[in-house]
């Protein structure tokens, strides 16, 4: 295996875990590859190790010495990452390993996603399944598939598979947090055809290109007020088809439901007589963007380039209903929480819009830890494309987890942390879907909490871990498991 400066990392165990899974590619919905590596991670050490119907892998490992009579506890995490690459990086993720580098105090990925979301998590499990040395209470691995792109691991894992009492899930996102609660969310995805309409003469055409956002994730970054490639395009196009009868060809802007988009491309036709006005508004435009996002968006671009006229622009009529539905379209916070401080409770991220070949498709994943908030967005959401035109569906809904503050496992870990770092942690709800909230639904009396490692920009290129948090994360684990109650 390659790697080796992040093999000499500190805690060992865990980094070589992580590079041996990063090696694997793992894209959500085609993890046929890391499922078997998995399988036979768990078959090598002769623990007890099945895969249920959906491919979710669990592998058992009975309790150290002294430990029997501690309750079992179950270790979970998710098997696929977000595959995002910078627009100037080749990469496959389909048949490439991540290729990782240090920076500073940080492991980053060449120009894509490093995969830390949450191959820490399993990186985690897998050293302590393989320790010969580790004190800790029978253990029952749970690696899930699919948690980015429809949780369908967790949906489909069955009711009484599992017999640990508590899980404690290796989820999130800063070392000094203990969640204990999440968002639900749905998808909505609008559609409809359009006729396409000759070009005509006198005309030139351009791509408009937005890119270089940040992007992150759609849940726990939204609240940031960063760039959406999606509503800068819409934005743009609007406002050259108000003023110059702008045509729209092609849009393909932003990629997963779970991204905060960063890039945007669209094959646009205006009047040839219109090239100078339109290019110095166009301009204008641009750079007024780009002053109001300047202390978020540093690295923000947007290019118009003159290119050869496509055959085709969008119906003039279904061109400016979809430009006015983009725009009224919410994006972002909806609600901030009533009841926890500083908590997002409802979010949109516009998060794909393309239009091609006759072809429009809009896709948003809404999020909630309120599930009658969940749906009155999502309602809203639908309203406005139906207005257009469009066929809304609604699919993948999933519930939250509603936090329990009197948990038994939480008060170990409270009362962990506060021992090892001389300070009292972070005990939250997040806007992120965990898969808590999921699995609840068929073991609802396992007592659950969730926790991890500092990561940073995850579900965008810029993701990164932290290699100082990985050591304190890794040491409090190895503190938790010694102090799991006893049945």
């Amino acid at each position: 295996m390659t790697n080796p400066e992040i093999r000499a990392l500190e805690p060992k165990v865990l980094w070589n875990k992580f590079a041996d899974l990063n090696a694997v590619p793992r894209p959500s919905k085609k993890e046929e590859r890391v499922i078997q590596f998995m399988k036979d991670f768990g078959n090598n050490l002769n623990l007890e190790t099945i895969e249920d119907e959906v491919g979710n892998v669990i592998i058992r490992k009975p309790a150290t010495a002294g430990m029997e009579n501690r309750k079992m506890v179950v270790m979970q995490s998710h098997l696929d990452m977000v595959h995002q690459k910078n627009g100037d990086t080749t990469f496959n993720f389909d048949t490439q390993g991540i290729e990782m580098y240090i920076d500073g105090d940080w492991v980053r990925a060449n120009g894509t996603t490093l995969g830390a979301d949450n191959g820490l998590g399993v990186a985690t499990i897998m050293a302590i399944l393989e320790s010969d040395t580790i004190e800790h209470p029978a253990i029952e691995a749970l690696f899930t598939i699919d948690e980015e792109t429809g949780m369908t691991g967790a949906m489909g894992l069955k009711g009484g598979i599992l017999q640990g009492d508590i899980l404690l899930n290796l989820d999130t996102e800063e070392d000094d947090e203990i969640g204990v609660g999440c968002a639900g969310g749905i998808d909505v995805t609008a559609t409809r055809s359009y006729k396409e309409e000759a070009i005509g003469e006198g005309k030139i055409a351009y791509i408009i290109t937005v890119k270089g956002l940040q992007g992150g994730h759609s849940g726990m970054d939204i609240h940031k007020g960063l760039g959406n490639a999606n509503k800068l395009m819409n934005r743009l196009l609007y406002n050259g088809f108000e003023n110059f009868g702008l045509r729209i060809s092609e849009i393909d802007g932003g990629s997963l439901r779970n991204a905060i988009p960063r890039e945007s491309f669209a094959t646009i036709v205006v009047d040839k007589i219109q090239q100078n006005a339109f290019e110095f508004e166009f301009d204008a435009l641009a750079n007024t963007i780009k002053k109001e996002f300047e202390s978020l968006e540093g690295s923000l671009e947007i290019i118009l380039s003159q290119i050869e006229l496509p055959e085709n622009v969008l119906e003039l009529g279904v061109q400016e209903g979809l430009t006015k539905a983009l725009y009224a379209a919410y994006n972002g916070v909806y609600r901030m929480s009533p009841d926890i401080e500083d908590l997002v409770e409802t979010s949109n991220n516009i998060a794909r819009v393309l239009v091609k070949g006759g072809t429009i498709k809009i896709g948003c994943l809404t999020r909630s830890s309120v599930e009658s908030s969940k749906i009155d967005l999502a309602n809203a959401l639908r309203a406005t494309f139906e207005l257009i035109g469009c066929e809304v569906e609604l699919s993948g809904d999933y519930p939250g987890w509603a936090p329990n503050m009197k948990s038994p496992i939480l008060s170990v870990l409270v009362d962990k942390y506060k021992q090892i770092n001389n300070a009292a942690p972070h005990v939250a709800a997040c806007h992120a879907g965990l898969e808590c909230g999921i699995l609840g639904q068929n073991y609802p009396d396992m007592d659950m909490i969730s926790f991890g490692p500092t990561i940073k920009g995850a579900h965008s290129p810029d993701e990164r871990a932290s290699i100082s948090s990985a050591q304190k994360y890794w040491n409090f684990v190895l503190e938790i498991l010694k102090d799991v109650p006893v049945k």
